[in-house]
């Protein structure tokens, strides 16, 4: 049997790029970027204030100051600031030139009232804090150690790389292409992935099972995972177990699509017909077997035209695999090297197993303490268990026991 990190090893290694095509900004989450994104612009392009307040000098922060504009967002200022004068700024707004910081309006006060002076003189003040139960009081002047000012460029300077070429485009990323004027980004083209279940006893979800019947849950499972990460998906339908059944639907899935993905009839059963099959058409299957559990019988292969996954019908092994393998090799073919989600957590109980020459998937959950637990879980056959599941921890081959307390590493799904 293959170990798992080389057949993870084989899979992405055998990728071919798809090409890249450019799309509307309002249509591009979770693609791909095909190519490095520079700003068109400093952002911010102007210097702005951070607060509602004052701009001024601070070297006149200890005296009365006169009041010469008022900045609002999106206007442009029309004076300078001079000596002990300042304007009354908005959030956003433009700092005037002559300004180097900006008071909150909180901490300053009018030195005398509107209607005697209308010269409009404030100063600073002593301002009150509630810090738990104790008051503290600071005094502002000489305190001002920041400027409350964002200053142009500080975040992007113009012709800066703002997003890398592989980077899934998630909604911080839409704002960022917005934001530098990118409405229509290169990204890569996604597969097309046909999705097959093999099986004499499966029935569609919308038929009431019969005697000896189960309904196929493992295509709607694998489109949804495939349409998750970007990627086409179309459903196939169900092939009975017959090499005219399955050959015939596997020749309509290569002309129209990129990847094939097969499950059900991988193993060593007189009716496991997909990979002589795949053979037949010309495949070259890289491997057939895997050491991991669930999902030992798990075949993956290349042609000239089309990539094909055979995985195990049990709908357990069949996510687990595609979660582990498949996703990595659809991310790739994308030009995205996937970097699964993982977190170190402590066991809240032992885990043993009797069988160690196969690396083990286990789901788990979450507790409140802080700790990962098994969830119930009667085997490959058990989807349900993965609906308690947070996420996945592996015993690695040759480890019997995991103990109660160990970190263990939880790949979340």
């Amino acid at each position: 049997m293959l170990p798992f990190e080389k057949a993870l090893e084989i899979t992405t290694s055998s990728v071919r790029q798809l090409g890249a095509e450019r799309v509307d900004i309002v249509h591009a989450a979770n693609r791909i970027l095909a190519e490095d994104v520079k700003s068109d612009m400093d952002t911010p392009p102007f210097s702005k204030s951070a607060m509602d307040g004052f701009a001024c000098h601070r070297a006149d922060l200890a005296n009365e100051l006169t009041i010469v504009e008022t900045i609002s967002a999106g206007y442009v200022p029309e004076k300078t600031i001079g000596p002990n004068q300042c304007a009354k700024i908005m959030t956003g707004a433009m700092v005037p030139a002559g300004a180097d910081c900006v008071v909150m309006k909180e901490y300053v006060e009018r030195s005398t009232p509107l209607e005697i002076s209308p010269a409009f003189l404030i100063s600073l003040r002593p301002v009150k804090f509630l810090t738990g139960s104790t008051e503290k009081t600071v005094r502002f002047v000489g305190e001002q150690t920041v400027d409350n000012i964002c200053r142009k460029g500080e975040d992007t300077k113009a012709g800066g790389t703002v997003l890398h070429k592989g980077a899934v485009l998630r909604p911080q990323h839409i704002a960022i292409l917005a934001s530098v004027g990118n409405t229509q980004p290169l990204v890569s083209k996604r597969p097309r992935v046909a999705v097959i279940a093999t099986g004499d006893e499966l029935v569609e979800p919308m038929s009431k099972p019969g005697p000896s019947q189960i309904r196929n849950s493992n295509s709607i499972q694998l489109v949804a995972q495939v349409e998750n990460i970007g990627a086409i998906a179309t459903d196939y339908g169900i092939a009975k177990d017959t090499t005219c059944d399955i050959d015939s639907l596997f020749e309509r899935a290569v002309v129209e699509n990129d990847v094939v993905i097969l499950s059900g009839g991988v193993s060593v059963g007189d009716f496991d017909l997909v990979p002589q099959i795949l053979e037949q058409h010309g495949v070259d299957l890289l491997f057939d077997r895997i050491a991991i559990k669930p999902g030992k019988p798990t075949v993956f292969g290349v042609s000239e035209q089309v990539y094909c996954f055979g995985l195990p019908g049990n709908p357990v092994a069949t996510f687990v695999l595609f979660e582990i393998l498949v996703k990595p090799f659809l991310y790739m073919l994308m030009g995205h090297r996937y970097r699964p989600c993982n977190i170190q957590m402590p066991m809240a109980e032992c885990i043993k197993s009797k069988k160690t020459e196969r690396r083990r998937w286990l789901p788990v959950a979450i507790t409140e303490a802080g700790t990962v637990k098994p969830v119930e879980y009667h085997g490959s056959a058990h989807i349900s268990s993965l609906c308690r599941a947070d996420g996945l921890i592996s015993m690695s081959v040759g480890v019997a026991e995991i103990e109660e307390g160990m970190t263990v590493q939880v790949r979340l799904i």
